[in-house]
């Protein structure tokens, strides 16, 4: 057939429809051009989290970027490949086997552009990723639903513009996304997504010519979150006739790629605890699909109802189910019947159009969520909304399809508004917690974070509620026993918190931090044996643990067994060669035992690694002063001072010098100063009177 030459022709992958796709005419949106569309989506994006910019750090941020030291620019750049999401070493037992490494080197950038560890830029990218996510998205459902097609100058043509717009502007606004969005630790997930994107994309350009650049972008999605490597099963869905060598290559690229990750996981999984994903470790096999697909309804509810959203879904806060006559089995009958629906009818329907998007919109839905559904390994929650990122494109695919036309803009509306409060409760720890409390007021994890964040800021009293009812929900709960046991011990209720402090290491034996702990609260007890022997069992589980070698020095010095107090500290300084409080204690130990110049070499080496110590120049300027070095006593003094003018011992003590060295005037300038700040130092109203007897003797004898 020859086409007049005032038409163009057009290249169409062949697709078992019309190119008009029907359905699309009756959404009540407006016909954008591609351009303005995603501008559209990307805008409706930057609404919904554009206040959570200047959060905080909060949550798992603390341990994957706060405690990361991969992120540091000194951190040699290669341990980013060796290490785990949370950078601890792969072959560690500790490891969760998160291997990430190209999210790690984006946290890597923030922070050297921003000169540190400034939540703005962390945040700021994270709403950037989310909002060209959403418009990418827009030439995904295109594709999905209008299939693949183009005009005679290659480009390619939307067939169904408003219907992908609605589909754009529904996963643009999702409130399932606050936590990949919000929470930075979810940058993994929108980097997964994008290069997902961008791998789906290029095999649809590969149609027409292209080669196999999307082997690199699945494995750059795998190399962000391991949920990347489903894109290889989503693009397998638009192999056709013809096309099994392609389908064969990608087959062999992904076998490939798992066991690449396979070996660098150290060809183990992680090993994860009941409170984890208690569903896993059920009596038996029956019980555990019950509760996993009881799971998969409540996955399904947060998409449906995203009002019920929690950051932690652990320790309670899903009880399992221990019949097939709990109620609750009823949700997970209703979830397979309404998918056994929908499949019948992306299967079975004459209408080919309904057959493509139903398919396509499931697969989208389900392929993303493989991973995280307890059937090929163990995985480390109970529901984690991050991981429906990439499978809530499947649900707004199929909401789009089935949403009743007249309650389009109401639901974008409910969406707006429901981002917009939960990228609020994102912006502090103190917000999320507490917003956690009547989604799962069973869930003991929340109630300890809820306890965690008052007693950082001040609040111990209203702390020891929430570690109370934590450890009552989760009597086991051993992090929970230590930081309860903690704050009694600061409060002197010692007695309980040696009970709570003996029962987390009764319950955990290897927890070394409630074994220090332990011994910090026996010793101060007078329980000196059991103490020294709780020190001993904290090293012996955690063999670098300068500030157990530290308190260990303590209980020495208590002892007065000087020597050994010397080493527990020196080994702390080995271990740390910042601790200044090791540091320190080795010159006051050396200095109230005689031992000058001792202390004075263990000062000045202090200071070597230390310049700005206050601390440790107020110590060793005592020093010095004894040694009748006057000068340069005087020197480290000041120099304290200028670090920290409003140390009254430090002014009360060089008062003392300047008396000894003969320049009263200047004694009595700083006795007055060391007085004014604190009126009731010990020794300072005695020194300064002996001094104004002297000056006024002084005063009476000299000749006017």
């Amino acid at each position: 057939v020859i086409l007049p030459p005032t038409l163009k022709s057009y290249h169409t992958i062949p697709c078992p429809f019309p190119t008009e796709i029907n359905w699309d005419q009756q959404i009540p949106l407006p016909k954008l051009s591609p351009f303005h569309a995603k501008i559209a989506v990307a805008l409706v994006a930057l609404l919904c989290f554009i206040n959570s910019y200047d959060g905080d750090f909060v949550f798992d941020d603390s341990e994957a970027i706060i405690n990361n030291k991969d992120l540091i620019p000194s951190t040699p750049l290669n341990n980013i490949w060796r290490n785990d999401f949370w950078g601890s070493n792969l072959s560690s037992n500790n490891s969760h086997k998160s291997y990430r490494p190209l999210t790690v080197l984006t946290f890597r950038l923030n922070y050297l552009i921003a000169g540190g560890l400034h939540p703005v830029g962390f945040h700021v990218l994270n709403i950037g990723l989310h909002s060209l996510i959403s418009a990418l998205m827009i030439d995904m459902f295109s594709v999905l639903i209008g299939g693949l097609a183009y005009d005679g100058n290659g480009n390619r043509l939307n067939h169904a513009p408003k219907a992908s717009l609605l589909a754009g502007l529904l996963f643009a606004a999702h409130p399932v996304h606050t936590e990949s969005v919000a929470g930075i630790v979810g940058r993994a997930d929108l980097l997964c997504a994008l290069f997902f994107q961008l791998s789906f994309l290029t095999y649809c350009k590969a149609f027409r010519g292209g080669r196999f650049c999307i082997l690199l972008l699945c494995a750059a999605a795998m190399l962000c979150k391991e949920q990347g490597i489903t894109v290889l099963v989503g693009v397998s869905e638009r192999v056709r006739t013809g096309l099994l060598i392609r389908l064969a290559l990608l087959a062999m690229g992904g076998a490939s790629m798992l066991y690449a990750r396979w070996r660098i996981m150290g060809t183990g999984p992680p090993a994860f605890t009941e409170v984890d994903n208690p569903a896993s470790f059920a009596d038996n096999v029956f019980l555990r699909v019950i509760n996993y697909n009881y799971y998969y309804s409540l996955n399904a509810w947060v998409l449906l109802c995203p009002w019920w959203l929690c950051f932690d879904w652990s320790m309670g806060c899903v009880p399992l189910i221990k019949s097939a006559f709990d109620w609750r089995t009823a949700w997970l009958l209703l979830l397979w019947c309404f998918l056994i629906g929908l499949i019948s009818q992306a299967l079975c329907s004459q209408d080919s159009q309904r057959r493509r998007t139903l398919t396509l919109g499931l697969v989208l839905l389900v392929v993303p969520f493989l991973p995280a559904c307890n059937i090929f390994f163990r995985v480390g929650f109970v529901i984690a909304e991050r991981v429906l990122y990439l499978s809530s494109a499947g649900y707004c695919l199929l909401l789009a399809y089935g949403l009743l036309r007249a309650s389009l803009l109401a639901l974008l509306c409910v969406y707006v508004a429901r981002c917009a409060l939960r990228s609020h409760q994102w912006r502090s720890e103190q917000s999320l917690f507490t917003s956690a409390l009547s989604v799962c007021p069973l869930n003991a994890k929340v109630h300890y974070n809820v306890g965690k964040n008052l007693a950082d800021r001040g609040n111990t009293s209203a702390a020891i509620k929430y570690y109370r009812e934590a450890v009552r929900l989760h009597p086991t709960y051993v992090h929970a026993m230590n930081n309860l046991g903690n704050i009694l011990k600061e409060r002197n209720e010692l007695v309980e918190a040696e009970e709570l402090l003996a029962k987390a290491v009764l319950v955990q034996p290897d927890f070394a931090a409630a074994w220090m702990n332990l011994g910090i609260v026996q010793n101060s007890l007078k329980k000196f044996k059991e103490a020294e022997q709780s020190y001993w069992n904290a090293i012996q589980f955690r063999k670098k643990y300068p500030d157990c070698y530290y308190n260990l020095g303590r209980l020495y010095a208590d002892l007065n067994r000087h020597l050994d107090a010397l080493n527990a500290w020196r080994n702390a300084t080995v271990l740390k060669p910042d601790h200044s409080l090791a540091w320190n204690n080795m010159v006051i130990l050396l200095d109230n035992t005689g031992n000058l110049a001792q202390a004075e070499a263990i000062g000045r080496e202090a200071l070597k690694l230390l310049p700005n110590d206050h601390t440790i120049m107020f110590s060793l300027a005592n020093v010095l002063g004894k040694l009748q070095k006057y000068k340069e006593s005087e020197g480290f003094f000041l120099q304290a001072l200028r670090i920290n003018p409003n140390a009254a011992s430090c002014h009360g003590n060089l008062a003392v010098l300047y008396h000894r060295w003969g320049k009263l005037e200047l004694a009595k300038k700083h006795y007055e100063l060391s007085l004014k700040l604190d009126p009731v130092a010990p020794g300072t109203r005695d020194n300064y009177n002996m001094l104004r007897r002297k000056l006024d003797q002084l005063y009476r004898t000299t000749p006017p």
